[in-house]
Parts: C-alpha cells; sequence; structure tokens
C-alpha cells in the first residue's frame, strides 16, 4: 500500500472538519474523492499535504508515518499536491515556476526532471521565458501539474483540476491525467465532475459532511442510485 489513512480527523478551531477517515491508494492506481461542496475534499489533501494538520489519525506512505512531518519533508519522501485554483506564481516565468516545484531535488535532478514536464507538456517549453500570468486557464493547469512532477512524487494529489476551464480544456486535462496513470504516477484526485472523476477512477470515496460515506470501484459508484441522485445529476 502506498499511502494508508487510518482514522484521520482536522479540525479548524473547534469545527471538525474530517471525521476518522480511513482511505488506502495502491500504487500505480487513480483514486477519486467526490462529494458536495464543503464535504471536506480540499481540507483532506490538505492534511495528507501538511498543509493542514490532523487533530488524530495516521498517514503512512509506503508504511512510515509521515503525519507528524513539515509539509517540506513530506515532499521529500514523496507527496505532491496540485492546489485547487491554479496558483501560479504569475509575475515569474513558466520555467521559474517549475523549478519551484524541485526545491528538494538536485541541480542535475531538476535540469533532468524539466526535460521530462516539457517533453509531457510542449506548450511550456514553447512558453518557458513568458510570465505564467499570461497563460490560459488550461495552460496555468499544465504548469501546476509540471510544478508538482518536478518533485518526482511517489504520489501526486490533484484538487478540482478541472475546476473554471471550458469543456473541451476539461476533457484535455483528464486526457494528461489518464497519461500520468498509464505512465505510473500514483494519483489520488479530488474533483468536482463527478461523472468524469468516477469515469476514469480505478476506485473512489464519497465524502459527505467530513466522513467517507461510500467507497468502491469508480464504475460501481457510477451505477450507485445514491450516486446518481447526488453528484451526476442524472
Amino acid at each position: 500500500m502506498l499511502l494508508e489513512i487510518r482514522n484521520l480527523s482536522s479540525h479548524y478551531g473547534r469545527i471538525q472538519a474530517l471525521r476518522g477517515i480511513d482511505v488506502d491508494v495502491e500504487e500505480g492506481e487513480l483514486v477519486a474523492l467526490v462529494g458536495a461542496n464543503g464535504a471536506g475534499k480540499t481540507t483532506l489533501l490538505r492534511t495528507i499535504s501538511g498543509v493542514q494538520p490532523a487533530s488524530s489519525g495516521t498517514i503512512r506512505l509506503l508504511g512510515q508515518e509521515v503525519g507528524r512531518k513539515s509539509s517540506s519533508i513530506r515532499v521529500k519522501m514523496g507527496i505532491s499536491q496540485v492546489p485547487e485554483g491554479r496558483q501560479v506564481f504569475g509575475p515569474m516565468s513558466v520555467e521559474d515556476n517549475l523549478m519551484l516545484g524541485a526545491f528538494t531535488r538536485s541541480r542535475d535532478e531538476a535540469a533532468e526532471t524539466i526535460e521530462q514536464v516539457y517533453d509531457r507538456f510542449p506548450v511550456l517549453k514553447e512558453r518557458c521565458h513568458q510570465m505564467a500570468g499570461v497563460l490560459s486557464g488550461g495552460q496555468q493547469q499544465m504548469l501546476v501539474m509540471g510544478r508538482a512532477l518536478m518533485a518526482r512524487p511517489r504520489i501526486l494529489l490533484l484538487d478540482e483540476p478541472s475546476m473554471g476551464l471550458a469543456p473541451q480544456l476539461v476533457e484535455e486535462i483528464f486526457d494528461i491525467v489518464n497519461q500520468l496513470r498509464a505512465a505510473g504516477t500514483t494519483i489520488f484526485m479530488v474533483e468536482q465532475n463527478a461523472f468524469m472523476a468516477l469515469e476514469i477512477a480505478d476506485r473512489a470515496y464519497v465524502l459527505e459532511t467530513g466522513e467517507v460515506t461510500l467507497s468502491g470501484p469508480g464504475k460501481e459508484l457510477l451505477a450507485n442510485e445514491k450516486v446518481i441522485e447526488a453528484y451526476l445529476g442524472i
């Protein structure tokens, strides 16, 4: 098991955002997390990556407890997050944005990895000297995914990769997610487009008010009446 979460809870002050979460992600899997706005999806990713503190429970990466380690140590160990809303450094160049993702790597490793990122996202190489803020929404999403890949993660945490994108760009981003999975990248993805997320996921979890209420193969949850009524709008 690559990522193993047991009985994880997290609070914002007196408000409990996560309650006893159990999640498993095996190496090479694409696991989706779906749920309504405010269910705690982003909080769970932030807790895994160390941005949000856990109140209780355990987070293990390849059997090693990481729940009390700093976010920078977790990046070194192989956890890399693509944040919601893209969050590029607009005044900086595309290449400088990418290089920020390699802060845990040597110069030689960074040079090798950035060429791999450019191979995957040719538009970033074409625009490597432009300011990141002038890129389109889809290109900025590619940039933050590339930035996360610069850390050579064991698991990629994707937070709402399709948010705010036109339908054609949404399909392009999902194609990229599929390509990453096919190349062996393990992905744990939060996504507002529940249908597309469940369609491509090996397994999925449904989160409601901070608790996992359903889990199973993505295609199986697509056929679940409760999921259809609550999230698919059909």
